[in-house]
């Protein structure tokens, strides 16, 4: 499929994948930004939109490369996938990173006093992320799987508690920003996890995990913001 300046590029992602190391080596948000389009995005970065839209469909025209269709899945399924992938991913995660982010920051921090900064930010990230994933799994995600299973059933769902599934949601996506915005940071910070030349292996270690995060987080976002949210919003309305 050949797309054009005015294509979302959430859209694109959620379509394929492969779209994604594309707007990622142009440093174009996918994820928390996925509602621009192509044109807009580009426009923003002075990037030529017609030299992204031919590296696009080159990358997805690749026979070689395959993604998965996560955009055909059933929201339940997606849902589980989600919980079960990235919130087991991201919770394991922290418990390791922190220890390493705070053993860097006595031994280097003062001659990287940008350290402190990192060790500020993923402390956040660690206490946001386990109660934004709390909530999705509490509230959110079951209510989507209620309505999956009232569709299938050709029932309508009991009305949740907050209302409207698009409350959580929202709420949701604006916590998506900020740890979008704490990751641009993070890497800004550390020259795009480019370990400095007196860092030891433990510095090494703690870039390369911490950027496996934010690639790992970044997958997480787009999977709910492009493809689980916007599918769930559309599932409401078509069983009211």
């Amino acid at each position: 499929m050949n797309y054009t300046a005015k294509s979302t590029i959430g859209d694109v992602v959620a379509a394929d994948y492969r779209a994604a190391a594309v707007f990622n080596n142009h440093s174009i948000d996918f994820c928390c930004n996925g509602n621009k389009s192509i044109e807009e995005a580009c426009k923003s970065k002075n990037i030529d939109s017609d030299k992204l839209l031919d590296e696009l469909n080159e990358a997805l025209s690749d026979s070689s490369q395959k993604s998965t269709d996560f955009n055909s899945w059933p929201l339940d399924l997606l849902a589980d996938y989600i919980e079960k992938k990235h919130h087991r991913y991201c919770e394991a995660k922290i418990t390791e990173i922190k220890p390493y982010i705070e053993k860097i920051n006595n031994v280097h921090g003062s001659h990287h006093p940008e350290l402190a900064e990192v060790r500020e930010l993923f402390g956040r990230t660690a206490g946001e992320m386990s109660m934004h994933m709390k909530r999705e799994e509490l509230t959110l995600f079951p209510y989507i799987r209620k309505m999956v299973n009232a569709k299938s059933k050709g029932e309508k769902p009991e009305a949740p508690r907050f209302g409207s599934v698009e409350s959580p949601i929202a709420k949701m996506m604006d916590d998506h920003d900020q740890e979008g915005e704490r990751f641009r940071r993070i890497k800004e910070l550390t020259n795009d996890y480019t370990v400095p030349e007196d860092g030891c292996n433990t510095y090494k270690v703690t870039l390369a995990m911490l950027k496996e995060f934010e690639e790992d987080l970044h997958m997480h976002i787009h999977l709910e913001n492009n493809i689980l949210f916007p599918k769930s919003v559309e599932l409401e309305k078509e069983l009211a």
